[in-house]
């Protein structure tokens, strides 16, 4: 592996990886071939442990590269023959040098001729020499060949040269998907076509579609990247995850496979980390609904509720305010199934209903971790809306989520689960309803005029229009001719007053409690929406589409 071998076995004696003994035996039993490669055949090592151990005596990162999706413009920076002949790979940028992984952290000839050839700055870092391997497979192309000498097999799981456009191709859907700001990758089996779709900004598009001949070995490797789903089961439904780099970025997939007549269909869900840094104007709130919902948040106890259904983006407001709220003198817990995002400073506890450690089981522990806030993914049954309540009674904040329509219902939604009204009353601080619209693309909008189908739909009189921006979308390089870039919350926020607080206890009808909240100043999610058309950052289209059951 490398210059001075005897001197990496020495290390590795050293720090305590092998001993002595393991060493002369590995030297007899392999006559011929490298002390390295009889100590990682015999199974006393692992090409792991060799590269982190060198990595450290050198002072370089070491990297797991098979959790690595490299972007094609990066590959691109060391060409191939050099990359091959160097046995290096580009893996992204860092404050302006190149990320080069190598195989072998004391060859420093190697890294002096790239660095000289490159004519930049340079970072390098550590790699398994079989990861070097199947990385210029993977993404330049060649033979297999064994990384040590002899030709000896080694324990870790290898790619044969059939195997290289596969995971080629993976690679590259997944480095699309994220340039196109994809949130779900679709790999759906047609009876004549393996069907690939983007779902962007909301809506699902079509890309080209790989040859359907390579159906089951496309599905077969996201199967083996999320490593822990079966590869010879295609009959039941399966669930994973995927955790790769992309550049210098780190991305989480939750990937979902069913049986279905013509193949299994797969559908890979894509969690960018960087959405948890959203504040809340970026979430889509004006400043009079911000400042209200702020207000909320910052209160010392009680329950605030986010509605809508599936897809609303209500996970993305709840670690909004968590951003928001995670300061140095608060403890924030959250209790979550399954835990999508990971964020510093927050303890985050994963339910695991096949050992017990379900919502409520989570909720009774967490509240003797003395938190300020507690957040719970969802409200789902009596005996978590119970525990919810009590917390927020007993000098807690607590957030959770509602699938209900708008945010009056969630009142009748936790009195149908089975809580008290006047538990409910009691602990209800706000209820927040929200959807989602596409954002118009901020270079190529242009400027238009309402139909008067749109007027009369949004009850928009002439007067709302004075001083009023209407665009429309246009499409550009930036927005991929689209026309929209990006998707914004529209809004409705239900404040709960002393007043609503009796008619809760009197039993009032969800139509009484859209009034009384409407005449406290609430604006319905489509008059939230109309608001944005007006500042031209949505359409008329956008905000009718998304709330045709709005009657207001």
């Amino acid at each position: 592996m490398a210059q001075n071998e005897d001197y990496i076995v020495e290390i590795l004696v050293d720090v305590g990886l092998v001993t002595r003994t393991q060493v002369e035996y590995a030297r007899g039993q392999m006559t011929g071939h490298s002390v390295l490669d009889a100590l990682i055949h015999e199974g006393f090592i692992t090409q792991e442990d060799v590269g982190r151990t060198l990595a450290a005596q050198n002072g370089m990162e070491f990297l797991d590269l098979s959790q690595i999706v490299v972007p094609p413009n990066i590959i691109e920076l060391l060409p191939a023959e050099d990359a091959k002949r160097w046995k290096a790979i580009p893996i992204g940028e860092r404050e302006g040098a190149l990320l080069i992984a190598v195989g072998d952290p004391m060859d420093m000839q190697t890294m002096d001729d790239l660095t000289f050839k490159l004519r930049r700055e340079v970072e390098f870092v550590c790699a398994t020499p079989d990861a070097i391997r199947n990385g210029l497979i993977q993404y330049y192309g060649g033979e297999a060949t064994s990384t040590y000498g002899s030709g000896m097999e080694t324990s870790s799981d290898e790619a044969g040269a059939d195997d290289a456009p596969i995971i080629k191709m993976v690679s590259l859907l997944l480095v699309e998907a994220h340039q196109n700001r994809a949130s779900d990758i679709h790999l759906e089996p047609l009876e004549s076509k393996f069907r690939v779709r983007f779902r962007i900004d909301g809506v699902l598009q079509e890309m080209p579609s790989p040859p359907k001949k390579l159906q089951a070995a496309m599905v077969s490797r996201v199967k083996i990247m999320s490593g822990s789903m079966s590869i010879a089961e295609k009959r039941l439904p399966q669930d994973g995850r995927i955790q790769i780099k992309l550049g210098d970025k780190a991305i989480d997939l939750r990937v979902s496979t069913i049986p279905t007549v013509h193949g299994e269909s797969v559908v890979m869900r894509i969690l960018d980390k960087t959405s948890l840094m959203l504040g809340l104007p970026d979430l889509g709130f004006l400043s009079d609904d911000q400042m209200k919902f702020e207000r909320q948040i910052n209160l010392p106890d009680g329950i605030i509720l986010v509605t809508g259904p599936t897809g609303s983006g209500k996970t993305t407001t709840l670690y909004g305010c968590l951003n928001y709220m995670n300061k140095p003198d608060r403890k924030l817990i959250t209790v979550e199934d399954p835990v999508e995002y990971q964020m510093s400073g927050i303890n985050q506890v994963p339910v695991n209903a096949s050992i017990g450690m379900s919502f409520p089981a989570a909720l009774r522990s967490i509240l003797r971790q003395a938190p300020n806030i507690i957040m719970i993914g969802e409200i789902r049954d009596a005996e978590t809306a119970n525990i919810a309540t009590n917390a927020s009674l007993t000098g807690h904040l607590v957030l959770s989520t509602l699938h209900t329509n708008d945010a009056p219902s969630a009142i009748a939604r936790l009195v149908d689960i089975g809580i008290k009204p006047f538990l409910v009353s009691t602990s209800v601080r706000s209820v927040l309803a929200q959807r989602l619209v596409r954002r118009l693309c901020p270079k190529c909008k242009a400027p238009t005029e309402l139909t008067e189908y749109e007027m009369n739909m949004l009850h928009i009189d002439a007067g709302q229009l004075e001083g009023a921006q209407i665009m429309r979308p246009v499409g550009c390089e930036l927005c991929r001719g689209k026309g929209y870039k990006g998707r914004m919350g529209i809004f409705e926020l239900f404040v709960v007053d002393d007043e609503v607080r009796n008619m809760i206890n009197n039993n009032a009808s969800t139509i009484a409690l859209r009034q009384r909240a409407r005449e406290l100043g609430m604006r319905t999610l489509r008059e939230d929406g109309i608001r944005k058309v007006l500042a031209g950052m949505t359409t008329a289209e956008e905000v009718l589409t998304t709330t045709m059951t709005d009657l207001d």
